[in-house]
């Protein structure tokens, strides 16, 4: 009865969060999952990069809806600031914690994230978890007619590196509208 009286007393969550746990739950179900029906590592985190792209199109869908402002971002770097604050804080309740541009490559960005949600319950999984989430940002790319190659990966230091590199269209289209 304790218990049940302390959760009812508790405020009520914003209706569009998700608990923790839930999330771990679900995401490990999804880890799982995949894991049986691939055979190598490479196969795994492309069936969770391949989950997330649906997720990514979906979520920038609900996020145009959620937003003031009907604009759609024609340049690369307001829809990786979308992407970087508006976006992340919308799924993981904060915004990333850096976007950066590659100083050797015009056409690549990485979004830098210190101890991503995904990879923060998921122990002993034999891949890069935040595969998911660098779907997810191919799905919010592609969505918005930004064609890139999105991928994650790991430092040591804990913290992972969204690498997105632009189709040259893209960067063809920047041009133009410089």
């Amino acid at each position: 009865i304790f218990l049940m009286r302390k959760a009812l007393d508790r405020p009520p969550r914003r209706a569009h969060e998700v608990s923790q746990s839930a999330f771990a739950f679900l995401f490990s179900e999804l880890i799982q999952y995949s894991q049986t029906r691939v055979n190598t590592v490479e196969e795994l985190q492309a069936k969770l990069e391949d989950a997330g792209v649906g997720i990514g199109r979906r979520v920038l869908e609900l996020a145009c809806l959620r937003e003031k402002s009907s604009r759609r971002e024609t340049r690369v770097l307001g829809i990786l600031q979308f992407i970087h604050s508006t976006l992340w804080k919308m799924l993981f309740g904060n915004s990333a914690d850096s976007l950066e541009k590659s100083v050797e490559h015009d056409d690549e960005f990485m979004i830098i994230e210190r101890a991503p949600m995904v990879n923060a319950f998921i122990s002993g999984a034999p891949c890069n978890c935040a595969a998911f989430v660098a779907g997810i940002v191919r799905g919010v790319l592609d969505g918005a007619q930004f064609p890139a190659h999105v991928s994650a990966h790991e430092h040591e230091d804990n913290r992972t590196v969204i690498l997105i590199k632009f189709a040259a269209e893209v960067m063809e289209r920047e041009k133009r509208q410089a």
